[in-house]
């Protein structure tokens, strides 16, 4: 039988989801209280629109996942409604922008006995893929260090709707970097101490941060740093990984974690990687590398055999818990 899926939130995310969706299943429905743009969005893939969450989920039977692309802050509400509906959810990053959010997310899928998947679609990044296993294999020996460079361009046209607002954005790191958080809990663990300088200088109209750097001792007793900015004059500059080992080092890099800029690791030569796919392009500004074909490849294969590896909503909540510490210690 063809998987029936259905998106909440037709913004510019959706789009990437729905490509996907057509070529897994069937698209039944699409939902967003914005009437014009939902039907806009109807109408490009042949679907049905609805106008609140109540309908779609009162009129949609037997829907086998439904996408979360909703601003931040309403994740929580619209995963649990469909939870509580018998329905998996794939949500969008971040899980939620609060820990306890989270916390009650997770708590209703597993009463549901449903699946909670979280996007987190930089893991499939050929190099990150080469460095997590050198970890793993324990090739980089003992790590001792790290460095994370987030160097992107967001200029005010972008703050558009819920952008940059305290309760659907919950900051920076939540809509812009959450990628770079969890590749760093999910390559290095769990995280003992954090400090950090956090501030807003070129962005008045947004009531969130534009750029901070984060000092973290990991409990494996690493230490690393976090250097982000949505300041990067005109374009995006950076995304990168560095990895310092007692057996060797490692650069992921370019603007989006695609490019394996520097390896010199013991025993190990310079690897010939497959190319990766391009950044999703939204216009005036670039995002993250756009693997959602590898997301729903993964997730099929979790609801045809649920043993398969995914990126569960506990991992979601690592992420938040770590940007909560983040902002709680300027």
């Amino acid at each position: 039988m063809s998987l029936r899926f259905a998106i909440i939130g037709c913004g510019r995310i959706a789009k990437r989801h729905a490509e996907q969706i057509i070529k897994f299943g069937n698209l039944a429905a699409v939902c967003d209280k914005n009437i014009e743009k939902c039907n806009s969005f109807a109408l490009n893939f042949n679907t049905k629109p609805y106008y609140s969450v109540e309908d779609l989920l009162k009129n949609e039977e037997d829907l086998s996942v439904i996408s979360i692309c909703t601003p931040n802050g309403l994740h929580a509400e619209h995963t649990i409604l469909a939870l509580k509906a018998g329905i998996n959810v794939l949500c969008e990053k971040p899980l939620s922008i609060a820990v306890t959010d989270g916390e009650l997310m997770i708590r209703t899928a597993l009463e549901a006995n449903k699946k909670l998947f979280v996007v987190k679609q930089n893991r499939y990044n050929p190099p990150i893929v080469f460095l997590k296993k050198l970890i793993e294999d324990k090739k980089l020996g003992k790590i001792l260090s790290f460095q994370i460079n987030c160097f992107w361009n967001r200029p005010d046209e972008y703050y558009v709707e819920w952008k940059g607002s305290k309760d659907l954005d919950g900051g920076t790191l939540f809509t812009q970097f959450s990628h770079f958080i969890d590749l760093l809990s999910w390559m290095l663990g769990d995280i003992a101490e954090v400090k950090s300088i956090l501030k807003n200088y070129l962005h008045t109209n947004i009531e969130i941060e534009d750029c901070g750097v984060v000092l973290f001792k990991m409990k494996n007793c690493a230490i690393g740093t976090l250097n982000y900015t949505v300041n990067s004059f005109a374009s995006n500059m950076e995304g990168s990984f560095t990895v310092f080992g007692e057996n060797g080092t490692v650069k992921v890099g370019g603007q989006y974690l695609n490019e394996l800029e520097y390896c010199n690791v013991k025993d190990i030569k310079f690897p010939t990687l497959p190319k990766g796919n391009a950044a999703n392009g939204y216009g005036f500004y670039q995002g993250s590398m756009s693997n959602h074909d590898k997301v729903y490849q993964n997730l099929v294969k979790v609801l045809q055999n649920p043993s398969h590896d995914f990126a569960s909503g506990e991992e979601g909540l690592k992420t938040v818990e770590i940007i909560e510490k983040i902002y709680s210690a300027q």
